[in-house]
């Protein structure tokens, strides 16, 4: 399962993910599932200047990355793929992607209508539902970094 870790970060690639993740867990590329960024050649040459010369970053559209999926996976390579929100995690739900795999939850700050869930994750009602939704596919947790306390995101939690 070359795609190590499936992450929901409104942050995105930035030094948390490429030093906190990244180094610990080896990854070599990042997958950004993002329509609005799929689009703009500009915003992914800006968001991948952060990685080092040997990673790379790929920035693929909701449809585009469900039907990439299988290939993502079966890469050699250790890879990460991002959402920036919950919507697009669950998209990549409900075209399949995610039956039997982990997704993590970290970066998911205030805003209105949000309700504090752990300090670094808060979710308005339409997102808690996403999550569940999430959570009929895949197991659903928060950790800020691999080396912190996991905390499972299910119905008790959210609700």
């Amino acid at each position: 399962m070359p795609l190590e870790l499936l992450r929901i970060d409104e942050r995105l690639i930035h030094g948390q993910v490429l030093v906190g993740w990244g180094r610990p867990l080896d990854l070599d590329f990042y997958v950004v599932v993002d329509d609005a960024l799929a689009s703009s050649e500009w915003e992914q040459e800006l968001w991948a200047s952060a990685l080092a010369d040997e990673e790379s970053a790929e920035f693929l559209g909701v449809d585009e990355a469900a039907r990439s999926f299988g290939e993502l996976s079966a890469r050699a390579e250790r890879g990460a793929l991002l959402t920036r929100d919950t919507a697009t995690m669950r998209a990549l739900a409900e075209h399949g992607c995610l039956d039997g795999r982990a997704v993590n939850v970290g970066g998911v700050y205030p805003a209105g209508g949000r309700k504090k869930i752990l300090d670094y994750v808060h979710l308005s009602p339409e997102e808690v539902e996403d999550l569940l939704l999430i959570g009929e596919h895949a197991s659903v947790s928060a950790r800020n970094l691999p080396t912190a306390s996991e905390v499972r995101l299910d119905a008790r939690k959210l609700r």
